[in-house]
């Protein structure tokens, strides 16, 4: 048992004793490290480091040989501090990311200490140790920062690279003397070298996996204040903390939340947010130093979109969880890593609502949950809980699966069991298994002993098997009652020889308008009481539920003639449903179109937003068929009133959902072609050019994606000089996507050759790429340039880049001709992560081409006879 980490609450959980022979995983478990001590020399000049390590070692059986992870590393010296000092033979195995040390004698079991020397390169991308170019007033600088999840701490120092060995981290560095370094744990001591360099020692970590461990460096400055004994900084680039203040103040709030509802506080005694702007696509939730990419945790009042705050909120709330779901108790292996982004992101909502009940977040995330079922009925998903041989397969695993499915799912439990009930059953698994590793069985053991319910049995049938639960719905009528028939199928898209499979199906359901709703758990069919003869009964009330539901003609017709007395929630489930079941070719799509076309204007915004998602979708299918002029007219009629009720101009105190839906309706409107908002765009782009003060900043984004969809060489250099001058990443992002959105093919030609130059940092190049290809609606450019320059490209991004990028950007096709085509490109099948992600891409592109064939027309139908009787 390892003693607490300085400043940890007295109250924490000990850690407990820890036994792993049974975790999946590549490493043998003879030898367990204890302890690393780690001392790193970067030169970012020349882009390599150099490094030492003492690892205290428990060597559990007695062996010749100890194995660790290495990966873009030179070990040059490897030996036993023992008395008598012993040297290790060194060989690497660069296929499994393995080096083996192998002593003259064996090791006997019991303590030892292994000291290392090591040497690697700070890498272009986000992994491992990457450098980050920036652009400022005083010109290009550079910074340095880490990612390591899943498996990448093996490109810095050699390590037992897997969740099962958790160890404590004691860190330091080499860096100039006016940077500041930061890592997991506050800083232990500063020793300066000499006039131009720095050593900057850290605090040992708590026992935590390697993938928590983070060191960032640069010229950073901090804003700091505190919450609970615990010291909360936002970590910036130079003059840029004070749009760390958002950020600040919602970290202290949540750490509040968090604490008291896990039952566990946070144990360390500081907890960093650090914005890197550049190299570093997303955010991590490194134990103690969280890294975001800038524009995802910084937000300037004057310039930034109000919604922004949401996504700033959104992201931190789920970093913030993994401290606790991830970081102080962690997956063994992989293929629970559900129990980490699922919970997570199941947690951002759930204190969103608590703390900004106004943003109505879980109405908001329905399309997150949309998005899963879509994925989870393909023949090619996966349980939520999935086998993961490798480090490839583990990056695939980061999915909708893991992330949406595994928060619907939680959402639905919790709704079931009661809040409090799953509350207590969270603790209990945190008392369980803080400062050490889980799998889902131990969550659902929790959960059973406090709720007295059979949660294992209900929950492994979510977890444990892919698919979507499909509820049929059929009425009938005698004497004037009705009577509701319940069965359970599977909703597939594209998979007619989908096997069958079954779930215990929380179903909550009520009469249409009013009466209080009932749950019931279905687990088979069931005849129930509906009530009076007339009245419809609607399924998954909330949208809460898991679930497809298919009503009977007669109850659809009924629900829908109803429609504008369901709630926004039900309003949306209802029409999810409608447009899931139009997918999988079980239903016509004029019910869905029916809706569209009579929603009232002033609905909720999530309606709205749920609608352009829907058209949205047929329009990308429409692309190049002759249908789309005339759906593109039909929907800009429909839509355009919705927007003339907003205007251009934000009204003082307008709800932030109107601020949000303006920009959604601007930027619908001008895809499809509307030609005043086009102008307007235009006009109004002009007028900020002028006096950037003149657009408000919920503009900014829809105007600029707009002008760059219909740029001309001149605008489009415009764009490109405020791309290049930009020192904000918002700005530069911002612009870069306009510049991607050129529907010109000669500007689209000129976006992608960006990719290859060294102007654009790593992280922007595939996002540059698919906004051509999706944006600018070229993909025959975009995949015509990849396959040209794989190999420069590849160079230049992550090793990951090979695995998803040709799935993702034939993706955009409806072309079954192109699924052949991307089974057929060998690159994007050189690991077994990169065969998942084409398969998918395989599916994807099969299951367009089965819309576009059989629903189009029936599409195209209805439009005319919209027009025909207009």
């Amino acid at each position: 048992m390892l003693a607490l980490c300085a400043g940890c609450d007295s109250t924490s959980p000990v850690e407990p004793t820890y036994t792993f022979d049974a975790t999946p995983g590549r490493l043998p478990k003879d030898v367990v490290p204890v302890r690393y001590a780690i001392d790193l020399a970067p030169d970012l000049g020349a882009k390599t480091f150099a490094g030492e390590e003492t690892v205290e070692l428990e060597v559990r059986r007695p062996t010749q040989r100890v194995v660790l992870n290495a990966a873009d590393l030179t070990v040059a010296a490897a030996e036993l501090v023992d008395e008598p000092r012993s040297p290790a033979a060194i060989s690497t195995d660069t296929a499994s990311q393995t080096v083996t040390f192998t002593f003259a004698q064996a090791l006997p079991a019991g303590a030892h200490r292994l000291h290392l020397r090591f040497s690697g390169r700070i890498n272009p991308y986000a992994r491992g140790l990457y450098f980050a170019d920036y652009p400022t007033a005083e010109g290009r600088k550079r910074m340095m920062g880490t990612q390591l999840e899943p498996a990448d701490a093996r490109r810095i120092f050699p390590c037992w690279d897997e969740p099962a060995f958790k160890a404590s981290f004691e860190l330091s560095i080499t860096v100039p003397s006016g940077f500041t370094a930061v890592s997991n744990m506050p800083v232990a001591r500063e020793t300066a070298l000499d006039p131009a360099r720095k050593r900057v020692s850290f605090l040992p970590t708590p026992r935590m996996s390697s993938y928590l461990v983070v060191l960032v460096a640069g010229e950073l400055e901090r804003l700091t204040a505190e919450a609970d004994g615990v010291t909360i900084g936002v970590v910036t680039t130079s003059g840029k903390s004070a749009q760390g203040r958002f950020a600040l103040e919602s970290a202290q709030r949540l750490l509040a939340y968090y604490d008291d509802y896990f039952g566990v506080k946070y144990p360390l005694p500081k907890l960093d947010l650090i914005a890197i702007p550049g190299g570093f696509p997303g955010a991590m939730e490194n134990w103690g130093g969280i890294t975001f990419f800038e524009s995802r945790l910084l937000f300037d009042p004057a310039a930034s979109p109000p919604a922004l705050r949401r996504e700033i909120f959104s992201i931190l709330a789920h970093e913030m969880a993994h401290l606790w779901f991830g970081d102080l108790v962690t997956t063994a292996w992989w293929d629970n890593l559900w129990l980490n982004e699922g919970f997570a992101s199941w947690m951002q909502a759930k204190a969103a609502e608590r703390l900004h009940p106004e943003w109505e977040v879980w109405l908001h995330s329905a399309g997150s949950r949309r998005y899963a079922m879509r994925e989870d009925a393909k023949r090619t998903s996966h349980p939520i809980q999935q086998p993961v041989a490798d480090e490839s397969e583990a990056m695939s695993a980061f999915d909708a699966i893991t992330y949406n499915k595994g928060q619907a799912f939680i959402r639905m439990l919790e709704a079931f069991l009661g809040e409090d009930v799953f509350r207590a059953g969270v603790q209990r698994y945190m008392h369980d298994h803080a400062y050490s590793n889980a799998v889902t069985a131990d969550l659902w053991s929790a959960l059973d002993a406090v709720s007295r319910q059979p949660v294992t049995e209900i929950a492994a049938r979510y977890t444990e098997q892919p698919g979507v639960p499909l509820v049929i719905s059929s009425s009938s009528c005698a004497g004037g009652t009705q009577q509701i028939q319940l069965a359970q199928s599977r909703y597939t898209l594209h998979d007619p020889d989908a096997p069958a499979l079954h779930w215990p199906v929380p179903v909550t359901f009520g009469p249409v308008p009013g009466g209080p709703p009932r749950t019931l758990l279905l687990d088979g069919s069931v005849r129930l009481d509906g009530g009076p003869c007339g009245t419809p009964i609607k399924l998954n009330l909330g949208n809460i539920g898991y679930y497809r539901v298919s009503y009977d003609a007669e109850t659809r017709t009924a629900l829908l003639d109803r429609f504008s007395t369901l709630a926004a929630a039900d309003q949306i489930n209802l029409l999810d449903d409608l447009w899931a079941l139009v997918e999988a070719g079980q239903a016509p799509p004029a019910g869905v179109l029916d809706v569209i076309a009579s929603l009232p204007v002033a609905s909720h915004q999530a309606v709205w937003s749920d609608v352009l998602q829907i058209v949205s979708r047929v329009d990308f299918l429409e692309r190049g068929r002759p249908g789309r002029a005339a759906f593109q007219a039909y929907i800009r009629s429909r839509l355009r009133p919705v927007f003339d009720r907003l205007g251009w101009q934000p009204r003082p105190s307008e709800p932030e959902d109107d601020t949000m839906l303006r920009a959604s309706l601007i930027d619908t409107l001008g895809w499809f072609g509307d030609p005043q908002i086009v102008a307007e765009a235009k006009r109004r782009f002009a007028g900020y050019d002028r006096q950037p003060s003149s657009l408000p900043p919920s503009l900014k984004d829809p105007v600029a994606a707009l002008v760059g969809r219909t740029a001309d060489a001149a605008l489009y250099d415009k764009l490109l000089a405020l791309a290049r001058a930009a020192t904000s990443t918002e700005d530069r992002v911002r612009y870069y996507n306009a510049l991607a959105a050129a529907r010109d093919p000669a500007l689209a030609r000129r976006t992608l050759a960006l990719a290859l130059s060294e102007e654009l940092p790593t992280t922007l190049t595939p996002r540059l790429i698919f906004g051509v290809a999706g944006g600018g609606e070229h993909p025959d450019l975009a995949w015509s340039f990849v396959r040209e320059n794989f190999a420069a490209l590849l160079e230049r991004q992550s090793p990951q880049f090979g695995d998803y990028i040709a799935a993702g950007l034939l993706s955009n096709f409806s072309d079954a001709a192109r699924a052949t085509e991307l089974e057929q490109f060998a690159p994007a099948h050189a690991t077994s992560g990169g065969r998942i992600e084409s398969a998918r891409g395989v599916e994807t592109i099969l299951i367009n081409a089965d819309f576009a064939a059989r629903q189009l027309p029936a599409i195209d139908a209805w439009i005319r006879g919209r027009k025909a009787h207009s």
